[in-house]
C-alpha cells in the first residue's frame, strides 16, 4: 500500500487524485496512490450495540443506494499538484476490494453529553475497512465520512478512489443550529430532516428554541391548558413527539438541547395558567419612542418577575420538560428584557415604589435571585445555558453565576472578549455572522419605510441597498459564516473559554416550506469551521478550497432527502473555480 505523505487538511487539501473529499474536512488524512479500491456488501464485525450496528445499517443502506457520483469535481488551483484528467474509476490497474468494516470502540458506555470524546481514525487499505474510536459517537461520524468517500465506479459498482487514512477529531465540543418552533410551528418530520443535516456535516447539538411569546406548542401534563396557545391543535408537539425527535437525534449523535425562554419573550401558555404571570400581554408592542416598546415584535409579553405564582409555574414547566429532556444543559433565556412591559405590572410598580433606589438590574437580579434554585434543583448534572443579555445588557444582573454557559449573539469579537475574560463559558452564535434568518426583509406589516419611490437617501430608509427590513441584514452567506475568525483578540486563556458555535435559525419567516434551505448547505460550513477550522497549516484562510467540496455537499444533501438550497448555477459546479471573484484563487489570506 503506498500513501502519499501525511496531508492534514488544516494544510491545503490534497495531492492526491480524487474526485471527492468529505466535508467538514478530517483533522488529517492521508490519500494513498496504490489505485481504486472495489467496495463490495461491506459486513460489520462482530457484536456492536445498537447505537453502531443501526447507524451502520443507515450508512450501507444510503451508500449502496445513493451510488454516488461527485456532483463539483475539485480542480488545480495555483502552487497545488494537477489532478489527472482521467477519473481514477478508468484506470487501467485492477481495482482490489474489501469486504469488512472492522470496529473497535474503547468504551462503549459514554453518554453523549457534552466533552464527550468524538475523535476517530479510519483506515481503508486492501485489507479492508478498520475504524478506531474511543466511543461510539465517533464511530457515527467515521461511518458519514465513510459514506461521502464510497463513490460509484461508472459501472454499476463502488470504489474508495484510492487508500486512505483518517485521523479526525472536532476542534470544539459544541457545534449547533438553533430550531425555533415558537414563531412557526415546525413539524416533527422537518425536524428530523435538519438533524440529518446535522448528522452528515458533523453538527452534534440542536437547540430547540421550544417556544416564544406567540405561540405554546409543547403539550404539559402539569398545565394542560397552555396548548390553547398552540396555533392550532395539530401544531403541539406530544410528549412522544418530543421524545421521538430525542432518539431520533442521538442515534445520529446529535444533543437536543430544549429552550424555554424566560423571563422575557413570555406570553402564549403562561398566560393560560394566570394572566397575573405575564405583564403587558394586551399592549401594543411598539412605539415611536424607543423606550415605550413593551416587545421587540408581536406579541409582548414577559413574565412578572415579583408575582410569587410565577416561580410555582416555572418549577412546574421546568421540571416536568427536565424529565423528559435527556441532556444535562438546558437553556433557560433570559434575553432582552423591555423595562417599559413592566409598567403595566401592578406587582413590579408597587415593589418599586416601596424603594426608589431600585432598578430594573436590580429587577433582573431578582429574578436570578429567585429562579436560579428552581434550575439547579433538578440535580447536580444540570449545566444552564442562557443569552449573554444576563450579563451585558443595561438591564442585565448585578451577579450571574460563572458557571453558566453564556450565548453570545451582539456585537461579535467585543461581546465574546467581555464575556470570556470575565470567565464565562460561551457559546459564539453573533448575528453577524451566524444569523441564518437575516437579510428577508422585515416580518412586521403596515411598515411606512418602504414607501419609498426613490433611493435619493441611500436607501437608508430600508429600500433598495439599507437593510430591507431585516435588522441583521444582510444574508450570511456560507462564506461569511465560514470566514469568521471568532477568537480574534482572545488570550489563550480566554480562548478555552469558547466552547463552540451554534448558527440560528428564527422563524418569523421560516416554516416547513423554507426551514431545510433556511439551514443548507451554510450550516454545513459552519460544520467545517468548528470541526477543523477554517485555516491551513501555514494560517491561511481556506476558503477558496471549500468551495467546490461545499457546492458538492449540497448536492449530497439534497440527495439525502435534505432540501438543501442551491448557491450558484450548475456551471460553477462542473467549472471548478470559474466563478471565483478574483483571478488570484489566494486572495482571502
Amino acid at each position: 500500500m503506498k500513501f502519499a505523505s501525511v496531508l492534514t487538511v488544516l494544510g491545503a487539501l490534497s495531492v492526491s487524485a480524487v474526485q471527492v473529499n468529505p466535508l467538514p474536512a478530517p483533522r488529517n488524512i492521508t490519500w494513498g496512490s496504490s489505485g481504486p479500491i472495489q467496495v463490495n456488501h461491506l459486513n460489520l464485525n462482530a457484536h456492536h450495540s445498537s447505537v453502531v450496528s443501526q447507524a451502520w445499517e443507515r450508512a450501507w443502506e444510503t451508500i449502496t443506494t445513493l451510488q454516488w457520483v461527485p456532483a463539483a469535481v475539485e480542480a488545480p488551483i495555483p502552487s497545488y499538484p494537477a489532478f489527472p484528467s482521467t477519473p481514477v474509476s478508468k484506470a487501467k490497474r485492477a481495482p482490489s476490494a474489501v469486504h469488512n468494516v472492522n470496529v473497535h470502540v474503547v468504551d462503549s458506555d459514554a453518554d453523549l453529553q457534552h466533552g464527550v470524546d468524538e475523535s476517530y481514525t479510519l483506515v481503508v487499505a486492501k485489507g479492508g475497512i478498520q475504524i478506531n474510536a474511543q466511543t461510539v459517537w465517533g464511530v457515527l461520524h467515521a461511518f458519514t465520512t465513510l459514506q461521502q468517500i464510497v463513490i460509484s465506479d461508472g459501472k454499476g459498482g463502488l470504489i474508495i478512489e484510492q487508500p486512505v487514512e483518517i485521523k479526525d477529531a472536532p476542534l470544539y465540543p459544541y457545534r449547533g443550529i438553533m430550531v425555533d418552533t415558537g414563531r412557526n410551528f415546525i413539524t416533527v418530520r422537518k425536524i428530523f430532516e435538519q438533524i440529518d443535516g446535522m448528522a452528515l456535516s458533523k453538527l452534534n447539538v440542536l437547540h430547540w428554541h421550544l417556544d416564544d411569546a406567540q405561540s405554546w406548542p409543547m403539550q404539559m401534563s402539569s398545565y394542560p391548558e397552555m396548548t390553547k396557545d398552540a396555533y392550532s391543535t395539530r401544531e403541539i408537539y406530544t410528549e412522544k413527539d418530543i421524545r421521538r425527535v430525542i432518539a431520533y437525534a442521538r442515534a445520529r449523535g446529535v444533543r437536543v438541547i430544549p429552550e424555554v425562554d424566560m423571563p422575557g419573550h413570555s406570553a402564549s401558555g403562561w398566560q393560560q395558567v394566570d394572566p397575573e404571570i405575564v405583564a403587558c400581554a394586551n399592549s401594543w408592542w411598539s412605539n415611536d419612542v424607543w423606550a415605550e416598546h413593551t416587545a421587540v415584535e408581536p406579541n409582548p409579553g414577559q413574565l412578572d418577575i415579583i408575582y410569587p405564582k410565577t416561580y410555582e409555574v416555572v418549577k412546574n414547566v421546568y421540571h416536568e420538560l427536565s424529565r423528559i429532556f435527556d441532556d444535562n444543559f438546558f437553556h433557560v433565556g433570559a434575553d432582552e428584557i423591555q423595562p417599559n412591559c413592566y409598567n403595566f405590572s401592578t406587582h413590579i410598580t408597587k415593589w418599586f415604589a416601596e424603594d426608589p433606589s431600585r432598578t430594573y438590574r436590580d429587577l433582573t437580579q431578582y429574578w436570578v435571585d429567585h429562579s436560579m434554585p428552581i434550575f439547579r434543583s433538578v440535580g447536580e448534572h444540570r449545566r444552564l445555558m442562557m443569552w449573554e443579555d444576563i450579563f451585558l445588557a443595561t438591564e442585565s444582573a448585578h451577579n450571574v453565576s460563572k458557571d453558566i454557559v453564556m450565548q453570545t449573539w451582539n456585537n461579535g469579537i467585543d461581546n465574546i472578549k467581555k464575556l470570556t475574560s470575565a470567565g464565562y463559558d460561551v457559546v459564539v452564535s453573533s448575528s453577524d455572522f451566524l444569523y441564518l434568518d437575516c437579510g428577508h426583509g422585515g416580518a412586521i406589516t403596515n411598515d411606512p419605510r418602504y414607501n419609498e419611490q426613490s433611493n435619493t437617501d441611500g436607501g437608508v430608509t430600508f429600500n433598495y441597498g439599507g437593510a430591507g427590513g431585516s435588522w441583521c441584514a444582510p444574508y450570511k452567506t456560507w462564506q461569511r459564516i465560514y470566514d469568521y475568525d471568532f477568537l480574534t483578540n482572545l488570550t489563550a486563556t480566554e480562548a478555552k473559554h469558547v466552547i463552540g458555535a451554534e448558527a440560528p435559525l428564527w422563524s418569523e419567516q421560516i416554516d416547513d416550506v423554507t426551514i431545510s434551505s433556511g439551514f443548507w448547505p451554510r450550516a454545513a460550513a459552519l460544520g467545517e469551521l468548528v470541526w477543523s477550522g477554517n485555516r491551513d497549516a501555514a494560517g491561511k484562510k481556506r476558503t477558496t478550497n471549500l468551495t467546490q467540496r461545499l457546492l458538492n455537499f449540497r448536492e449530497y444533501l439534497v440527495a439525502n432527502g435534505v432540501m438543501a438550497t442551491a448557491l450558484v448555477p450548475k456551471y460553477c459546479l462542473q467549472h471548478p473555480h470559474a466563478c471565483d471573484f478574483y483571478k488570484n484563487q489566494t486572495i482571502i489570506s
